[in-house]
């Protein structure tokens, strides 16, 4: 029996392509709802932020049944929060210099990282009693 590692890797399916677009979208738009909501009310709203990107990122990555899911959803929200931190040439920010605005930011890169490695694994096919024999 050949080993989980030793299979070749099957091309994308389109539904598969299109979930993890999917994923990559709904990623940036908790991104873009954490990014209002935690400044608003200081420890709700940041917990309220982070517990809704963790739900995301578990979520996407049971939906999808492997940690591509995780990492889709966390690579938009990660791409969308750091877009919103730089300032532009008016002067507009989202984010401020406040200790809720640096919890949100490394908390939620610490999720994303959490989320992604410990999403579930692919299992080799059969009754799953036992994978060596």
């Amino acid at each position: 029996m050949s080993s989980m590692l030793a299979r070749p890797i099957k091309s994308p399916t389109l539904p598969r392509v299109l979930a993890h677009l999917g994923l990559l979208l709904l990623g940036a738009l908790v991104g873009i709802a954490g990014a209002l909501l935690q400044p608003a009310w200081f420890p709700g709203g940041l917990l309220l932020a982070l517990a809704g990107e963790a739900g995301l990122l578990v979520g996407a990555a049971r939906a999808t049944g492997s940690r591509g899911g995780a990492v889709a959803a966390a690579a938009g929200w990660a791409i969308t929060v750091i877009l919103l931190t730089a300032s532009r040439p008016e002067g507009d920010f989202v984010f401020g210099t406040g200790a809720s605005a640096y919890l949100f930011l490394l908390g939620g890169m610490a999720l994303a990282v959490i989320c992604a490695t410990l999403g579930p694994l692919r299992q080799p096919g059969g009754d799953g009693v036992r994978l060596g024999k």
